[in-house]
């Protein structure tokens, strides 16, 4: 007997098929956790987007871009912690969402999830390719065919239409998408432990540009802090610096990855809040005070470019200092991958656990216990996407995927509290079930009003294509919906 289309999944049941199904490696502690939800978050947000933000959109009022974003991603971050502590089990919004909305809306926020993630890694390989094509020309001192290093296909806003660059397609790109695949397949452990390095390595580098070019901050580079309005929306003013909240959100997606890691936890009701709060919490205070610096050092109209830190340096005359954060910037655009394409198998192993998606993406390695079949076709996918298309389209589809999910993940808390108030929470969100869980849905909601039009419309004809998707087979091959009581 089928049961509605927003039947919801019992957390005992939830937390019963994640222990029954195939197994995977305990082996993360709250360091990993910490590391993992740094590993995500520091990395394009301020190698790549911070210079797109504030010369396009808030000049230097980018900083309160970063705030703005980074009080969103905390609400946000609390409600996780909530959720991730009560349901310890792969899947994160899509599991939390199966749990207090039902079936359809965990489907939707499943499928949404990709643009997260998979769209996300794809966006931070394009940044990665920029970074390293400019270090390669530095050391060796030859330049790359431009064909071979950017996306084939461009979008022109003009006439809000993709076209052709000329390029054939972006092979860095591909190229390290295709390597932390099989990093990733072989195993957790190894995973972790090139991310610590990884992680450790970038913030030795960013207090290192911190602190040489602090000295070389002009305040005239500040004035106008808040750039007049160009004349359309988003274009400096008030309006411009909402929308760089909006792009620079993208800076913030990762902490929510460290809750897919729930079943490779040693301690998962402990640890996966203290990851994914310590990790935004350090990571904000990186953002803000890189882009105080950055905007401080150089006229914002002059860091809309591929490698916005490099720009900076210049000024300073510190070319040692230039090469080192090039390092930085592609090992930390690296980590940010891996554990986005860390991420992204372990939601679909939870959706096609439940029957959503065919069994082949449930399978588990049995040396490696690692879901090795999600991960390639991931890595796959994320290859292509991320050698074909620029990141302007990438990081603007992530961004707003992103907010979806916070959204509905904010709701859950306050529906989960009145519906079951008898589960153990071994975190609880302070202030009670409406305050933190609806500001947080709230900002999430403005931000997404904030995108641009094409952004939204991208948007809907993603879940568009996701619910033509759970209807022809999810519906069909659900557990639940098709279970007996």
């Amino acid at each position: 007997m089928k049961k509605s289309l927003f039947a919801k999944k019992p957390v005992a049941q939830l937390i019963s098929d994640a222990e029954t199904g195939p197994s995977m490696k305990k082996v993360l502690g709250v360091f990993d956790l910490i590391a993992l939800g740094i590993g995500a978050i520091i990395g394009s947000g301020i190698f790549v987007i911070t210079g797109e933000a504030a010369a396009l959109h808030a000049g230097p009022a980018v900083v309160i871009s970063f705030l703005i974003a980074g009080m969103v991603a905390a609400l946000a971050a609390l409600c996780y912690a909530e959720m991730a502590a009560m349901i310890p089990v792969s899947g994160s919004a899509y599991t939390y969402t199966y749990a207090t909305m039902g079936e359809l809306v965990a489907w939707m926020i499943g499928w949404d999830l990709i643009l997260e993630y998979l769209i996300g890694a794809s966006a931070v390989s394009v940044g990665w390719s920029g970074y390293a094509s400019t270090f390669f020309m530095k050391v060796v001192g030859l330049e790359l065919p431009r064909e071979w290093i950017t996306a084939p296909l461009a979008w022109d806003e003009a006439t809000s239409s993709i076209v052709l660059s000329g390029s054939y397609l972006n092979l860095p790109a591909v190229c390290i998408t295709l390597f932390i695949t099989a990093i990733l397949i072989f195993g957790i452990r190894e995973s972790a432990r090139l991310n610590v390095g990884i992680v450790f390595l970038k913030i030795v580098v960013l207090l290192a540009f911190i602190a040489a070019a602090a000295p070389y901050v002009r305040p005239e580079n500040w004035q106008p802090f808040i750039p007049p309005n160009q004349g359309s929306f988003g274009a400096f003013g008030s309006s411009g610096i909402f929308q760089a909240a909006t792009v620079v959100f993208f800076a913030y997606i990762g902490f929510d990855a460290v809750s897919t890691a729930a079943q490779e936890c040693k301690r998962p009701q402990r640890d996966l809040p203290i990851g994914i709060i310590a990790s935004l919490l350090i990571s904000t205070a990186f953002y803000i005070a890189v882009s105080l610096v950055l905007t401080g050092v150089v006229s914002y109209t002059l860091l809309g470019v591929p490698d916005p830190i490099d720009v900076g340096i210049a000024v300073t005359g510190y070319r040692w200092l230039q090469v080192i954060v090039d390092i930085g910037a592609i090992a930390g655009l690296t980590s940010v991958m891996l554990v986005l394409l860390l991420g992204q198998p372990r939601i679909f192993l939870a959706m096609a656990r439940d029957g959503l998606l065919p069994p082949w993406a449930a399978k588990v390695h049995p040396r490696l216990r690692t879901p090795y079949v999600t991960t390639a076709i991931t890595g796959s996918a994320c290859a292509i996407v991320g050698g074909l298309l620029p990141i302007d389209i990438l990081s603007d589809l992530t961004s707003i995927g992103t907010l979806f999910a916070f959204l509905l993940v904010s709701l859950g808390v306050t529906i989960m509290r009145r519906r079951r108030p008898e589960i153990e929470r071994p975190f609880r969100l302070p202030l009670g079930p409406y305050v933190i869980p609806l500001l947080g849905a709230g900002s999430a909601g403005l931000l997404m009003y904030a995108a641009n039009s094409a952004t939204l419309i991208r948007l809907f004809v993603w879940m568009a294509i996701g619910l033509a998707i759970y209807f022809l087979y999810g519906r069909r091959h659900s557990k639940l919906a098709n279970s007996r009581d």
